[in-house]
């Protein structure tokens, strides 16, 4: 007779399945197959989408939804000297959590409707507005969602009620121009004299001190494939970050402007698109509120933290931006966690997984018992 596994085993081993086996934005097939697969062994409905990877489940009975989302997808980066997809920004166990609150939840009497959004592409930006798209957010009066937290904003036993992302853009750009001899500078352009110039016009943004805002060059690339070549042409990014939505477009608007201007002053090509935009944290005091009571209930007055204020994103608030009148809320989790959220060797402490999934149960039981 197989012996029948413990609420808690089942989400370390979904934890180590998903951990072991990761997917980048818009790529989650088999992580959508084996939470079908899931969500089947439990007997719980859910739905698939024709032309995105996803998958949104639903239980309990009513006019009102409440809702939960867990992103599903990995970051594509260098490990041990490979470029692979790798969970390093733990959204293994941000899904992991959430089937432990479902499977805890599956059978309770519930007069609302609860439904489990498992979204594709957050590293990307975009899945959550192909989520609302597709018309997950019908109904849904109140969303919450859950995030581990690195060591130096929760240490393990402690547990947020809200996180207060920043806003941030991310901008990609080409510099055309004719390469030249090292000899003969005067017959081409310098790629790379234009790449410090906009280094320097960066660093010359200067908005409200009292504001929280940065804007950085995160790739260059400039090769004239030989040590004697000038090259005139490259591509760069670059990474603009706000705590505010209002501050993030203005920064926006300046880097337009020094674009346009350094362009002009080296009578170069330079063409940018600003690739996405992810908003800062519309927080519902409500929401946050009643997430703060789950807590309490869920694991004790000594876990309760204050709210997270932190400079990271999170495509999470475009469900908010689209929908102005949902509540929500995202619980942040303390896990030990480090070196650092994106460190491709980052680890947490297994406990957080069941804190986090005790929470999400608790507060989604709260919203769909009353």
């Amino acid at each position: 007779m197989l012996a029948v596994k413990s609420s808690e085993q089942m989400i370390f081993d979904w934890f180590q399945h998903f951990h072991a086996n990761p997917e980048v934005s818009w790529k989650e097939v088999k992580t959508t197959a084996r939470l079908a697969e899931i969500l089947s062994g439990m007997g719980v409905a859910f739905k698939r989408f024709d032309d995105v990877t996803g998958i949104v489940a639903e239980i309990g009975t009513g006019n009102d939804v409440i809702a939960v989302r867990a992103d599903i997808d990995a970051l594509w980066q260098e490990v041990d000297g490979m470029m692979q997809a790798n969970h390093s920004c733990g959204h293994d166990a941000n899904i992991s959590m959430v089937l432990g609150a479902l499977h805890a939840l599956k059978d309770e009497k519930l007069t609302k409707r609860i439904r489990f959004i498992f979204q594709p592409a957050e590293e990307t930006g975009g899945g959550a507005l192909a989520m609302v798209e597709r018309g997950v957010m019908k109904d849904v009066t109140h969303l919450f969602g859950v995030h581990l937290r690195p060591q130096e904003e929760l240490p393990l036993g402690k547990v947020a009620p809200a996180i207060y992302h920043g806003a941030a853009a991310f901008l990609g750009g080409t510099i055309s121009g004719a390469d030249a001899h090292g000899a003969r500078p005067h017959q081409g352009n310098n790629a790379i004299d234009v790449v410090v110039a906009i280094q320097h016009m960066l660093k010359n943004i200067h908005i409200d001190p009292f504001e929280v805002y940065s804007a950085k060059l995160t790739k260059i690339v400039a090769d004239g494939g030989s040590v004697n070549i000038i090259p005139g042409n490259a591509s760069f990014s670059i990474d603009v970050r706000a705590q505010k939505n209002e501050i993030l477009a203005q920064v926006q608007r300046y880097v337009d402007k020094g674009l346009k201007q350094i362009s002009d002053m080296f009578e170069i090509d330079i063409a940018w698109d600003w690739q996405d935009v992810t908003p800062g944290a519309e927080v519902s005091i409500e929401a946050a509120a009643i997430a703060e009571r789950a807590i309490v209930e869920a694991l004790g007055e000594s876990y309760l933290a204050p709210a997270v204020v932190t400079p990271g994103s999170d495509d999470f608030h475009f469900y908010t931006i689209k929908n102005p009148q949902l509540k929500a809320a995202m619980i942040g989790i303390g896990a030990n966690l480090g070196p650092g959220l994106h460190h491709p060797k980052m680890t947490f402490d297994a406990q957080a997984l069941l804190d986090g999934a005790k929470v999400i149960a608790t507060t989604l039981k709260m919203m769909a018992t009353k």
